[in-house]
């Protein structure tokens, strides 16, 4: 691996700002081959972003524009995340994501394509929006099919608890939205109890809302409807 490569892996590696003794990943194959090492050479300067507590995320600066500023959270391989920026080109788009393999693919993806209101980072979510991202600056937040730890003494491992939903509210703009998609449905019912605990964040359809139009279909989502899962959609919007 040359230096420069090194380099660059080494500012897309996953740490903390503080730390947490609960997280809702597990960090599995973060060795990369030498075809991955020159995906991130090529194109991470261009469509990547470090994670620096000494900077802020100015979406103006980045994509140039004033379009929406849209944060994906968890986007796996990337292929929703990828067709939707494409798809919605009106839109500004940033990824996170810590899985290395599905980072390195979407990176790939991004820069064969040139999807330039797209960049990701591979950091942990929670640091990236408490350090870098200011308040009232989001116009909407995706998490589409987080892990639903389904085993009651793995539920605390959640990425959506009431100080989850506290700091994306506050990340918001006023009229912006939380989207979420799942097909554990107790997972869904137990978001859907905690969003009535938040202050300034409302659910339009006081319930399950119906689904999108400009969504992609994931191929994870793809095997859930063959086993016959429901899928449960989650909209609420900042007052």
């Amino acid at each position: 691996m040359n230096e420069k490569a090194v380099d660059i892996i080494r500012k897309i590696e996953v740490r903390e700002g503080k730390e947490r003794q609960i997280k809702s990943y597990v960090l599995r194959n973060n060795v990369l081959d030498e075809k991955e090492e020159s995906i991130i050479e090529r194109y991470f300067p261009q469509y990547g972003i470090k994670f620096d507590l000494e900077k802020k995320i100015c979406a103006k600066e980045i994509y140039k524009n004033d379009n929406p500023f849209i944060i994906e959270i968890g986007f796996g391989m990337g292929d929703s995340l990828t067709d939707m920026a494409i798809f919605k080109g009106e839109n500004n788009y940033l990824g996170l994501e810590v899985y290395l393999k599905g980072f390195v693919k979407t990176l790939q993806r991004i820069g064969e394509k040139e999807i330039s209101n797209l960049r990701i980072m591979r950091f942990n979510a929670i640091d990236v929006l408490e350090n870098m991202v200011l308040d009232s600056s989001v116009d909407g937040f995706h998490l589409f099919f987080p892990d639903p730890w389904p085993k009651k003494k793995h539920h605390k491992r959640r990425i959506v608890n009431e100080e989850f939903l506290s700091l994306i509210t506050k990340k918001l703009k006023s009229g912006g939205y939380f989207y979420m998609v799942t097909d554990w449905e107790e997972y869904a019912e137990e978001v859907l109890n905690l969003q009535k605990k938040i202050n300034g964040l409302t659910n339009p359809f006081y319930g399950f809302a119906p689904p999108v139009s400009w969504r992609p279909t994931t191929k994870f989502e793809k095997k859930g409807i063959d086993k016959e899962y429901i899928i449960n959609e989650l909209w609420f919007v900042k007052e």
